[in-house]
C-alpha cells in the first residue's frame, strides 16, 4: 500500500473526528440547556420579549436531546423541569438586583415569569421526551428497572423483631 503524498495518518484521523457527531453526556447536556435557558431569560428580561425564553428553553431542551449520548438519555428527560426553574430563578435574581426589596422582586419575578412562560416548559419536555423516545430511552428504562428488580428498600424481614433484648 502507497501512502498519497501529503495525506499524514494525523490528517486523515482529523478528518474522520470532524464528521463524528458531537455527544454529550447527561451532565452536559443539562449545561446545554441550562446555558440556553439562562442566556435567552436575560435577554428576555432585558428586551421586554417574553417569548424568547421560552423559544431559547425549547431550543437547548431539543439540543441536548439531539447531542446527549444514547446512555444518558434518562438524565436529560428527568431534567427540564429543574433546569427551566434555576433559569428563570438565576435571571430573575440577576435582573432584581439593585431594584428595592429583593424579596419582593424575587417573589413576584419568579412567579410572574413562571406563568407566563409554563407552556414553553411543557413543550420543552415533551421535545426532550419524544425526541428521547426515538433515540433510545425506552432502553434506558428497561436497564434501570432490571437494576431495581433485586433491590427492596423498604421491605421488613419476617423474623425481625422491633426491641431486641440481650438475653446473655
Amino acid at each position: 500500500m502507497r501512502r498519497q503524498r501529503g495525506a499524514s495518518p494525523s490528517r486523515a484521523r482529523s478528518r474522520r473526528d470532524a464528521a463524528a457527531p458531537v455527544t454529550l453526556t447527561g451532565r452536559g447536556g443539562i449545561v446545554v440547556m441550562f446555558a440556553a435557558a439562562l442566556v435567552c431569560a436575560l435577554l428576555s428580561r432585558w428586551f421586554d420579549l417574553p417569548l424568547l425564553a421560552g423559544g431559547g428553553f425549547a431550543v437547548g431542551c431539543l439540543a441536548a436531546a439531539f447531542a446527549t449520548r444514547p446512555a444518558d438519555l434518562l438524565t436529560i428527560t428527568v431534567s427540564p423541569p429543574l433546569v427551566f426553574f434555576a433559569a428563570t430563578f438565576l435571571a430573575v435574581l440577576v435582573t432584581t438586583l439593585g431594584d428595592g426589596s429583593l424579596l419582593r422582586g424575587l417573589t413576584v419575578g419568579v412567579l410572574t415569569a413562571l406563568a407566563a412562560t409554563a407552556p414553553w416548559l411543557f413543550f420543552g419536555t415533551l421535545l426532550v421526551l419524544v425526541v428521547g423516545l426515538f433515540r433510545g430511552l425506552p432502553a434506558n428504562v428497561r436497564e434501570l428497572r432490571g437494576k431495581l428488580v433485586g433491590v427492596r428498600l423498604f421491605e421488613k424481614e419476617e423474623n425481625e423483631n422491633p426491641v431486641r433484648w440481650d438475653e446473655s
